[in-house]
């Protein structure tokens, strides 16, 4: 594989956020957050059909009209989408002094993936990456599944840059 450069990726992770506020958005994001096995820890087998069969053909249309009434009309985004890009940038200026650090943003459940902006960071000469999970406190349901997508992106990586995450 390519050798790696050696710049530093700093990874703002948060929560996810829908595309759109529309039932395909919505059902989309929905089905990725509700099938997590750190959300909904109940039995597959009891699970998938109450999921596939109730919850992602009624909840879209009320979650896209909730999220509708919050949504960023100005750039057609969530409110999270809109802080955690405000974040990264803030962040990114403090570090502008610091030409081999990069500082990038994703999203747990939807866009942008995680794994696309591995993926751009390792493109950019990361050859290191500090994931930072944007929560207060630990729990399973959100700091844990960072960690284990962020290591399914890596698994996929021929050369793997090191890697470390900043604690709650």
């Amino acid at each position: 594989p390519k050798v790696i450069g050696g710049k530093i990726g700093v990874l703002l992770v948060n929560l996810g956020t829908p595309d759109g506020t529309d039932y395909s958005s919505m059902r989309r994001y929905l089905a990725e957050f509700l099938s997590d096995r750190r959300v909904i820890e109940t039995p597959r087998w009891l699970w998938m059909p109450l999921l596939h069969g109730v919850i992602l053909t009624t909840r879209p249309g009320k979650s896209g009209k909730a999220y509708a009434s919050i949504w960023n009309k100005e750039k057609n985004e969530s409110p999270l989408r809109t802080f955690t890009r405000a974040q990264s940038d803030a962040l990114s200026k403090r570090m502008a002094n610091e030409p081999s650090v990069i500082v990038d943003w994703a999203m747990r459940y939807g866009n942008p993936s995680i794994k696309s902006v591995v993926g751009k960071l390792q493109e950019q000469g990361c050859g290191r990456l500090l994931v930072f999970p944007l929560y207060p406190q630990y729990s399973a349901t959100t700091t844990a599944t960072v960690g284990d997508h962020v290591f399914r992106a890596l698994m996929k990586l021929r050369a793997m840059p090191a890697l470390r995450t900043v604690p709650p």
